[in-house]
């Protein structure tokens, strides 16, 4: 018995004032992430979440989303994060479909009205009994007049000191395909599967004193999530969020953070080697601290494959998942 939330848990044990969360100007300890994500899942069991009850999260790469992620975990909930560019109606179906009870929202921004989408899908979906807005600013009030944000949600709830313990076989995450064939479809992942896929780094590749993930993949999607956040944490590293990405803010996270993991499908290393305002970054010092590059969701050019090499010093390992109907 025990719960995917142990690679949070067990880093804020042994490394609590390390730096596990980067977004902008904003630094969290791992620590600090515990006691947040302990919140979230105290109010959580307060409004009636139950072990095996899914709650759906659409959020963006900023701290929030490991903070509730790990949160439901705790709970004994199944995570259900959804594709930030979800409407209404397909957030409703993704709601009745995996039978949340419960749906964390970030606002948005006018140009991307998460909060507003989010609205219009939870109205839509009867099961579904509560919607939570996650702000940007943690004192601002709630856009959505009939919604409490997270911080109101989160407020006056005990401290959630043991996580809910869950079979290995019990699912903990949801992940659903983009629904190119048909709609969508949900993955059920368990605990021992993704706690097993975020151990799998002990043998890809030799394990650093202390790593600096560049996460600006999704999180709601299994390379970020999997592959970065999840082994991230597991191996005590700190992971620096972009919300979207694009080559300028990726090559200054790079240098500011002394970045030492990349992760990215084939399209990004693209745009980072040919980038024409590379050279106003200081990329002998990006290279020399990255040791490692992943890449999926396309196999890679070879020209890409030795362009980066030759210029940031890093082979880039390519991974691939199968699918359904792959042969095994």
């Amino acid at each position: 018995m025990y719960n995917l939330s142990i690679l949070l848990e067990d880093s804020a044990r042994e490394v609590p004032d390390r730096i596990a969360v980067i977004s902008g100007e904003t630094q969290l300890s791992y620590a600090e992430v515990n006691a947040a994500a302990n919140r979230v899942a105290s109010a959580l069991v307060a409004t009636g979440v139950k072990p095996g009850d899914s709650v759906a999260l659409s959020c963006p790469n900023i701290p929030y989303f490991p903070i509730v992620y790990y949160g439901i975990l705790k709970a004994g909930g199944v995570v259900v994060p959804l594709n930030v560019l979800l409407k209404g109606r397909e957030i409703a179906y993704h709601l009745k479909n995996s039978d949340a009870v419960a749906y964390l929202c970030f606002e948005g921004s006018p140009e991307l009205p998460m909060a507003a989408q989010g609205k219009a899908g939870f109205d839509d979906a009867n099961h579904c009994r509560n919607m939570v807005v996650i702000t940007a600013d943690p004192k601002a009030s709630s856009p959505i007049s009939d919604c409490s944000t997270l911080t109101e949600f989160c407020q006056g709830q005990a401290a959630f000191t043991h996580s809910v313990l869950r079979d290995p076989n019990d699912t903990a995450v949801i992940l659903y395909t983009s629904g190119t064939t048909g709609q969508p479809k949900g993955a059920e992942l368990s605990h021992s599967n993704m706690l097993l896929n975020a151990r799998l780094s002990d043998s890809m590749y030799t394990r650093a004193e202390h790593d600096v993930h560049l996460i600006t993949l999704p999180l709601f999607h299994s390379f970020g999530q999997t592959v970065q956040m999840n082994a991230g944490f597991y191996n005590r590293a700190s992971l620096s969020l972009l919300a979207r990405f694009d080559p300028d803010a990726t090559l200054a996270t790079m240098e500011r953070d002394r970045v030492t993991i990349f992760a990215g499908v084939p399209t990004m290393y693209w745009a980072l080697l040919n980038h024409k305002d590379a050279d106003n970054y200081d990329l002998q010092a990006i290279a020399s601290n990255l040791r490692l590059a992943f890449a999926g969701g396309a196999a890679s050019p070879l020209e890409v494959l030795k362009g980066f090499e030759s210029k940031f010093g890093v082979k880039i390992l390519e991974g691939y998942g199968l699918s359904e109907t792959s042969p095994v």
